[in-house]
């Protein structure tokens, strides 16, 4: 599942399409996608893992979910787009993702100051909505969109890992200093993602997620699913710490 920075790549790719007018609109996407025909994109932007097509009276929602996949100027041969937009300029094509109408102000819908790639992020209410959270374990609450908006499995673990928590910790029993620790680190560590994606290196500074071997203690790496949403985390028990 592509996590809040990937979106944020896609957003600048398709940043050219600003102002531009819908010549023409297709897909299998059972929402009312035809009624932006005609229409100018006022704006495009990203709420962690949803991507924002703004037109005067409606938004286009797309969630590209666990194998989501889009491309610019050119087309998949056998795949039917699920949301298909052209413009003069270019067109996009959004395949096996989910998308919806928003006819909301969209400052009504979402809470900017939960995604953490937005420059509205605010870490002092990150740490209330985790407070209100103390019986979760940790892995549950990184992922919790509504908490960390754009938090993938990917930086759940890397996060954890760089914090020497476990992923079954539990919230409260986590000391508040390095609570909030996370909570910055989350942010700092989305913006890490998206400067080594853009470089095509990403993979290469993965320290546990699908990791056999934690590189401070050299003991083996633990992979489990966890939580109750059952992910999959990957820690070391050796100096990745469980709070209870």
């Amino acid at each position: 599942m592509p996590e809040g920075p990937s979106l944020v790549i896609l957003k600048e790719k398709t940043e050219k399409f600003k102002g531009k007018k819908v010549l023409a609109v297709s897909g299998t996407a059972k929402a009312d996608i035809e009624k932006v025909k005609n229409q100018v994109v006022k704006e495009i932007a990203t709420w962690g893992k949803h991507y924002l097509i703004r037109f005067a009276k409606t938004t286009i929602r797309v969630h590209l979910l666990m194998f989501g996949t889009y491309t610019i100027n050119e087309r998949k041969e056998d795949r039917q787009p699920r949301l298909s937009l052209k413009f003069s300029n270019g067109e996009m094509n959004f395949y096996t993702c989910a998308v919806k109408m928003i006819d909301e102000d969209l400052d009504e819908v979402y809470d900017w100051s939960a995604d953490v790639m937005n420059e509205k992020w605010s870490s002092v209410k990150t740490y209330k909505k985790l407070q209100e959270q103390s019986n979760s374990m940790i892995c549950d609450a990184l992922l919790n969109q509504e908490i960390f908006s754009g938090v993938g499995n990917i930086i759940k673990n890397e996060i954890l890992f760089r914090n020497k928590i476990d992923p079954r910790s539990r919230v409260g029993a986590i000391p508040d200093k390095l609570l909030k620790a996370l909570i910055r680190d989350a942010r700092t560590y989305s913006f890490l993602f998206l400067e080594w994606k853009k470089k095509f290196e990403l993979k290469a500074h993965w320290q546990a997620y699908h990791k056999k071997e934690c590189p401070r203690d050299h003991t083996p790496i633990h992979k489990s699913n966890t939580g109750k949403g059952k992910r999959q985390s990957f820690y070391c028990t050796t100096c990745q710490k469980l709070y209870n």
